[in-house]
């Protein structure tokens, strides 16, 4: 095979290679000055009044719902299509996920079916911005005021992208938001995440939470200072701190976003126009409400194509295309099926797992490499 192309990946130029070179040759290499830069200049990006960042998506999403007084005993509602740490972050806090179904087309959680779950042990809904495009935060919004529930905005997938012309990560309509810097995301900071709030409560909480539950903080301290060196652990957490390194990267990267955004419509813009009469497959929407980011190009195929998905999948992986299947619904994992949940509890999930392929769509792809997918793409269907 001459050209392969994975679904995503980085882009990294020599600015960001000297930002962190930068950083290598100073006095402080973790939890140093690019920390405090890159937590303002992102919430700043977004809207939002604090931003406290976290060595991973996960990490990030574990500490928003500890944050926000997620505890054992407690439900949360959430979507099944999605990487598995949106549900297992709540997990590690003995809650119990109850999963609501998707809309068909976005893959988005449906507001509608939030509310037929709503029980007195329910204390959090958390969507997730699949592929980048938005969900529809009005409904949820409303639903959380009328239950006096938190939300939270698993935005790993959507740095970049607005809903109603507001960007996602203001807090607008949700109590906390977490991107993701894998490299596969919008921006990287190689492994990395952050929270976006506009509770000061819960940014003291994350910034503690993210640090073993410890403060130097004397205004916080529960006992009389020992002296200038005590601080004080007063509750239990992990170690989930960022280094000044991947900071200083995250920085660089970041005033990239917009070009980053740009591209990746651009090529979505390009695949729609050559996708959007094919008989093989539906191409994904873009509501009226979103502003898309464009994390995944996520294809669904049609009909009797859905029984051919493996083959296809295959076809496409030897013609050079780096495919990728987002995702396998959460309650389908072997370690779910030991906590009771079983298949056929969000059909549309499943019905979108059956049907959905995602496509190779990066900013560091160039005309020649969408125009290798197209190509690849018809070659593929019109054999099957």
């Amino acid at each position: 095979m001459s050209k392969f192309l994975p679904y995503g990946r980085q882009y990294i130029d020599e600015e960001d290679i000297e930002a962190v070179v930068e950083v290598l040759r100073s006095d402080f290499i973790t939890q140093g000055p690019k920390i405090n830069e890159f937590e303002e200049k992102l919430a700043a990006k977004v809207g939002a009044k604090y931003a406290v960042v976290f060595s991973s998506g996960t990490a990030a999403l574990h500490g928003a719902y500890f944050a926000l007084g997620l505890q054992k005993g407690n439900q949360f509602i959430t979507s099944p299509n999605t990487f598995a740490a949106t549900a297992n972050a709540g997990l590690l806090l003995g809650a119990t996920p109850i999963f609501a179904d998707i809309e068909e087309d976005t893959g988005n959680i449906d507001p509608k079916e939030v509310e037929k779950l709503i029980t007195p042990q329910t204390r959090l809904i958390s969507v997730v911005h699949y592929a980048g495009h938005p969900v529809d935060m009005e409904p949820i919004k409303e639903l959380a005021q009328k239950y006096n529930l938190k939300v939270v905005e698993d935005a790993c997938h959507a740095l970049g992208a607005k809903y109603k012309g507001s960007p996602v990560g203001s807090c607008k309509y949700s109590d906390a938001t977490i991107f993701s810097f894998h490299p596969v995301k919008h921006i990287t900071t190689g492994e990395g995440g952050a929270v976006l709030t506009n509770d000061r409560e819960v940014y003291e909480k994350l910034l503690m939470f993210r640090n073993h539950g410890i403060t130097k903080d004397r205004k916080k301290f529960k006992k009389e200072p020992h002296g200038d060196w005590y601080y004080e652990m007063q509750f239990l957490a992990p170690n989930y701190r960022m280094t000044d390194l991947q900071a200083a990267l995250g920085i660089s990267q970041l005033k990239k976003l917009e070009r980053f955004v740009d591209r990746r419509r651009e090529i979505a813009r390009i695949y729609n126009e050559a996708f959007k009469e094919t008989p093989y497959f539906d191409i994904p929407p873009e509501r009226d409400y979103a502003y898309h980011s464009y994390h995944l190009y996520p294809i669904r195929l049609k009909g009797r194509l859905q029984d051919k998905k493996k083959e296809i999948f295959q076809r496409l992986r030897e013609e050079g295309l780096g495919v990728q299947v987002h995702y396998i619904p959460v309650y389908f994992h072997p370690y779910y099926e030991t906590l009771g949940y079983k298949k056929g509890l969000c059909p549309k999930a499943e019905k979108f797992y059956r049907s959905e392929i995602t496509l190779p769509l990066y900013p560091a792809m160039d005309d020649g490499d969408v125009e290798f997918v197209i190509e690849k793409v018809f070659k593929v269907f019109r054999n099957i």
